[in-house]
């Protein structure tokens, strides 16, 4: 419906099926909308040349394109709940070329429980052109080891860690124990979760994972059943100039909460790795694969089911990627970019955090499970992809710059090395990697070695680091 003396914005529907109608009518009803649907485009030849509430459906996703000129089209809705991934990827691309401004309904449930609103649609978000199933898991495994347990998470208050939190919360635990040095992170999740679970046992200590002293009265105090360590430095470029504090935190932080899991009983532990511990070319990466190998060390010394699990980058993170694009382009660019080859695996935080829980439930011990993340993306369709879904042209209103890469940085990023034969679980998108062990005696006097380099500021620490990680490459420098 159009609003008096004002020229209503000309919307293309995409999708000509039950929720289309819905949301059609609900814009000719609303005297709130100041847009008019003139348009539909629906896959369905019998549909074609018919009209849905009195407006024309007037072709295929071909129509798209020459639609927009012709109807003088600002903003396109996709309405198509039922869509596979890759089609609506396909959609999104195509409208993507138009300048449009899009939003679409967020998912099939909505049309299940009856409940199609104007109020539902969402601008597209970048997971929309991830272009595939989002992550299944079993839930039903995950609460089963999580329900009426004490469970404690170290980097609570981070992208993995909070949302750590909020899954494990839904599962009905015995205790949640976060433990972060960050405070601003863990009291705004200390909020969140109060509002929504007030009846849950929450405990919030402001610790860093270094302090020994500390990190064993706590875990005497709480006695965890379960533990789950998300804290690291995982700032890449920072840690190459770093490289103590990487060590110090990453590796004696984990070693630190390994060894008090050990000692206090704790029935799993589940550290959360990272695809650059694979094949490292920066301290971060290599410090979580002797990360890895810590777990696997302490395994063989305590009862404990200590297991590693690795996977790619994460959409919006801190830090990552998302939120950097999103800030360049609000502040008109240009957006940088490292190369314009490079390729990361990306998955959302949830799929993530759910794929950690469910591997943690197939735990025996010593197991690194590796995440399969899919096809690998190219940040530079990233960057373009974000800015023309805010309705902008990449070249044109926003400029994209290539930056170089930057210290430690990788083109791409592998998940698995060669040698490590991969084994699968119940999950098809969970596999248990099998990385080389090194001898126990070996390793605990290298580790006492690395930590004589780490706190002594030993300027040749990469060198420490490369006799435990050999595929550890790195450029020497003056430090």
């Amino acid at each position: 419906m159009q609003t008096i003396g004002k020229q209503a914005i000309p919307v293309m529907l995409i999708g000509a099926g039950e929720a289309g109608s819905i949301i059609l009518q609900e814009f000719k009803n609303s005297k709130f909308v100041e847009k008019e649907i003139v348009c539909v485009i629906d896959d369905d030849p019998k549909k074609w040349g018919t009209f849905i509430h009195g407006v024309p459906v007037v072709g295929g996703r071909r129509k798209i394109t020459q639609s927009v000129v012709r109807f003088g089209i600002q903003e396109i809705v996709l309405a198509i709940p039922t869509l596979k991934p890759h089609e609506r990827k396909n959609i999104i691309n195509i409208c993507q070329q138009t300048g449009c401004k899009m939003s679409t309904l967020p998912g099939i449930y909505q049309l299940i429980n009856c409940d199609v609103k104007v109020s539902m649609l969402r601008d597209v978000q970048i997971e929309d052109l991830l272009g595939r199933e989002a992550v299944r898991t079993d839930l039903e495994s995950i609460m089963s080891y999580v329900k009426d347990q004490k469970v404690m998470v170290t980097g609570g208050g981070g992208s993995i860690g909070s949302e750590l939190c909020r899954q494990i919360a839904d599962d009905q635990p015995k205790q949640l124990i976060i433990i972060d040095n960050y405070e601003n992170a863990a009291y705004e999740l200390q909020m969140e979760l109060g509002r929504k679970h007030p009846e849950l046992d929450v405990i919030v200590l402001i610790v860093s994972v270094q302090n020994r002293r500390k990190i064993r009265e706590i875990f005497e105090q709480y006695k965890p059943d379960l533990v789950f360590h998300a804290a690291a430095h995982k700032h890449v470029p920072l840690m190459e100039d770093s490289p103590h504090d990487a060590i110090k935190n990453n590796v004696f932080g984990t070693f630190n909460i390994a060894k008090e899991a050990g000692m206090s009983g704790v029935k799993r532990m589940v550290l959360i790795s990272t695809d650059k511990a694979v094949r490292p070319t920066n301290i971060m990466g290599a410090s979580k694969r002797i990360c890895e190998m810590v777990i696997q060390y302490m395994n063989s010394l305590y009862d404990t089911e200590y297991v590693a699990v690795r996977f790619g980058n994460v959409l919006g993170s801190n830090g990552s990627v998302v939120p950097l694009f999103k800030k360049q382009i609000a502040n008109g660019g240009p957006v940088t970019v490292t190369h314009p080859e490079i390729i990361r695996y990306f998955m959302t935080i949830p799929e993530a955090v759910s794929l950690v829980l469910e591997a943690g439930a197939y735990a025996e011990g010593g197991e690194i499970f590796i995440l399969d993340m899919g096809e690998p993306v190219k940040i530079l369709d990233l960057a373009k992809n974000m800015i023309r879904l805010s309705g902008l042209t990449p070249g044109e209103d926003i400029e994209i710059q290539f930056t170089g890469l930057r210290p430690g940085e990788k083109l791409y990023e592998e998940l698995l090395i060669d040698e490590e034969n991969k084994k699968e679980t119940k999950n098809k998108r969970i596999f248990i990697g099998s990385p080389r062990m090194m001898e126990t005696e070996q390793f605990s006097e290298l580790i006492a070695e690395l930590d004589h380099a780490a706190f002594s500021e030993d300027p040749n620490i990469r060198e420490v680091v490369k006799r435990l990680v050999p595929e550890y490459t790195y450029k020497q420098t003056n430090q």
